[in-house]
């Protein structure tokens, strides 16, 4: 015998597939909102981790200036002056001026005009036998009433300013994330900038400088001559096998 299955009140059906649509279209929702935007720019932890970016060294350049006191009288510079100047110009041409030019500012219109003349010719006559190029000399007057005015040598130098650290505002043991702290490398960043021998250094690498082309001439004369191109060694360099 058989029976027939009673269907549902059509009023019970219709809610029941409203439930179903609503369920769904809650699901789609959440589903949406999990969704990420691979072209947005990313904001995560990893862009702090660099220390170089949280705590940086600013590189700028600096004047450095020397002043020589010239006497109304003097007919150039006196043994001190000329030690001093020497030094000066030696650390100009280090390696963290650069290709800086060497400035030299003379007074006029005081008593010592002309005794400062003397001196700059003879300051330009020491950086030139140092190697300065007339280029890379630059000679400017300024106007001065002092009798005693200073003739002024100045360059520019590049200085690596240290990050300033000590800022701890969170107290690590109870940081559970285990991210990276505020003050983190910030130590490293001021050493190296204290340390560094040429703060130029930091901006980018150094030009490549010429090769030697003495031992490759060497061993192309005697690649040319059929002559062995090695190096000879001498008699206690030689292997010895006995017998």
């Amino acid at each position: 015998m058989q029976h027939a299955l009673a269907s549902p009140p059509k009023g019970r059906a219709s809610a029941r597939l409203g439930r179903v649509a609503l369920a769904l279209a809650a699901l789609a929702a959440g589903l949406g909102g999990c969704k990420h935007d691979i072209t947005a720019p990313q904001v995560a932890g990893w862009s702090m981790v660099d220390a170089s970016q949280r705590h940086p060294i600013i590189v700028t350049q600096q004047p450095q200036t020397m002043q020589v006191h010239i006497a109304p009288g003097a007919r150039g510079l006196n043994p001190r002056q000329r030690a001093d100047m020497l030094e000066f110009a030696d650390r100009s041409r280090a390696g963290d001026a650069g290709n800086s030019r060497l400035i030299i500012q003379a007074p006029g219109g005081g008593a010592n005009e002309t005794a400062a003349m003397y001196a700059v010719t003879e300051i330009r006559q020491i950086v030139g036998d140092m190697g300065f190029s007339e280029a890379s000399i630059v000679v400017e007057a300024y106007h001065a009433d002092a009798a005693n005015a200073p003739i002024r040598v100045s360059y520019m130098r590049y200085v690596a300013e240290a990050p300033v650290c000590g800022y701890w505002p969170t107290n690590l043991a109870d940081q559970r994330d285990n991210g990276n702290y505020p003050n983190f490398g910030c130590a490293n960043q001021h050493n190296l900038a204290v340390m560094v021998a040429n703060p130029a250094d930091l901006l980018g690498p150094r030009t490549e400088s010429d090769r030697p082309g003495e031992r490759r001439d060497v061993v192309w004369g005697k690649y040319a001559d059929g002559k062995p191109t090695g190096a000879e060694k001498a008699e206690d360099e030689k292997v010895k096998i006995a017998k």
